[in-house]
């Protein structure tokens, strides 16, 4: 299988892990217009089990390094199968909190409030199960994360022209959903054998890993996103007959921002060998950096929001990008 071999390689599949993370939500943005985010989610999901194979039985498969795709399926236990499953199930909770986030208060709310948070609690919990790295400079850049979800959410309450009840629900959903999500990576760490270039019986390569992994997400959507569409946090309740109505540009869409984020899920976990889960996931999750960038100056979520509104948000901008350097600097 392919494996990273130095640290610096990491850092550049982690940067590029950022921009997919950020992106993804571009093709939510661009589907809203007609199609509901819990129909869009279903291409979504099934772009992301597509993608996970693809890597698996192309990059997990060829070279001299590790296991490759199938032997490594054939013999992994079933511990190491039910850690890389939960992290996907935990994933999707999380995954559509922020979806139903971002369809309520924008993107420019939804992650630097919700991946943020996320990025805070992956840090800590991924830095005590492997506790690699400078630990003051990683957590002074975990500080600095703190700061910029404050002053996110400080602008977000400045907005004029908004719900209040919606706004409540945006943030509300985005912290429930940055909790989960800061949970569900080191399950897919502990599925792994921690050097990729030693296979160890029972443990899975990061390949195989993302694969049961989005086979969580995908089983579990049956149960997550059935009941969204029954009872969604906003609008009328969808059926699966609304789901077949779409055009291919709607099925297409999702399924196209699925395969962007199993990208970067993908690249993480492979460098994560290299640069460690707490930091390949840290550094990753600068992804609210991305999706800030975009909501502000492409789609304009504050542009109703009173004068002096645009400093808070280059301040939080700015805290977050010092926090990332500080984060990559502390391996």
């Amino acid at each position: 299988m392919f494996i990273i071999e130095t640290y610096s390689t990491a850092v550049v599949f982690c940067v590029i892990t950022m921009i997919c993370w950020g992106s993804w939500a571009n093709t939510q943005k661009l589907a809203a217009a007609d199609w509901r985010f819990e129909l869009f989610y279903w291409d979504y999901v099934m772009g992301i089990v597509a993608l996970a194979l693809l890597f698996a039985f192309s990059f997990g498969s060829t070279g001299d390094g590790g296991r490759s795709f199938i032997a490594d399926w054939q013999q992994a236990g079933k511990t190491s199968i039910g850690f890389a499953v939960l992290g996907g199930v935990i994933f999707n909770a999380a995954n559509i909190l922020l979806g139903a986030a971002i369809a309520i208060a924008g993107m420019s709310v939804a992650f630097p409030v919700g991946i943020g948070l996320a990025l805070v609690i992956g840090v800590i919990v991924n830095y005590f199960d492997t506790p690699l790295g400078n630990a003051p400079l990683l957590f002074g850049g975990v500080g600095l994360i703190v700061v910029a979800i404050l002053l996110n959410a400080h602008a977000y309450r400045k907005l004029v022209g908004r719900n209040a009840n919606a706004s409540t629900k945006g943030i509300v959903l985005s912290v429930v959903s940055g909790c989960l999500m800061g949970l569900f990576y080191k399950y897919v760490a502990a599925s792994m054998f921690l050097d990729f270039n030693t296979p160890e019986p029972g443990k899975l390569s990061p390949y195989t890993a993302v694969v049961f992994f989005s086979l969580g997400i995908l089983g579990s959507n049956f149960i997550f996103n059935t009941l969204l569409m029954m009872r969604p946090f906003t609008g009328p309740s969808v059926s699966y007959k609304d789901y077949f109505k779409g055009t291919f540009q709607n099925h297409f869409t999702g399924f196209l921002g699925g395969v962007i984020w199993c990208v970067g899920m993908s690249f993480s976990i492979i460098a994560s060998g290299k640069a460690s889960p707490a930091i390949s996931y840290g550094l990753g999750q600068g992804a609210t950096v991305v999706a800030a960038i975009w909501g502000i100056y492409i789609w304009k979520e504050f542009k109703e929001a009173p004068a002096g509104t645009g400093k808070t948000l280059n301040l939080m901008l700015l805290c977050y990008v010092i926090g990332l350097v500080l984060i990559i600097a502390a391996r």
